[in-house]
């Protein structure tokens, strides 16, 4: 394998595990103190993930900071692993399948909105760094 694609390899590697990891801490913090009842862990993470990518969007897009290894550690790897949009629809169609269904389209609209407003706070914290 040439250098250069082991060197994108190992950049996803390192941030898939670091955000797997991240976000196995936080949602389960989240947990601990909000309780299971609606899934605020992962709801948390989901919007805290828009954020972050938000922020390192614009470092790399405006702001030219982040050259292409950086953008797969980061935003590909990291993120792509801390964020957890499987697990957010597998937990609202539980939700669905347990009769609860204004929580799960209560989860539906806070993720999306409140993701999307995050997404552009990080944007613009990241325009003024």
């Amino acid at each position: 394998m040439k250098t250069n694609v082991m060197i994108k390899l190992v950049n996803l590697i390192i941030g898939g595990a670091a955000g797997t990891v991240a976000r196995y801490f936080l949602s389960g913090a989240v947990y601990r103190v909000m309780g299971s009842g609606f899934p605020y862990g992962t709801l948390v993470v989901n919007i805290s993930g828009c954020f972050i990518l938000g922020i390192l969007a614009s470092l790399s897009d405006k702001k030219f900071m982040l050259g292409p290894d950086a953008r797969l550690l980061l935003m590909i790897g990291f993120c792509g692993a801390f964020t957890t949009f499987s697990t957010w629809l597998f937990e609202t169609d539980s939700l669905v399948r347990n009769g609860q269904v204004m929580i799960a389209f209560i989860n539906i609209f806070a993720s999306i909105v409140f993701g999307f407003i995050l997404f552009r706070a990080g944007a613009f914290i990241g325009e003024i760094i």
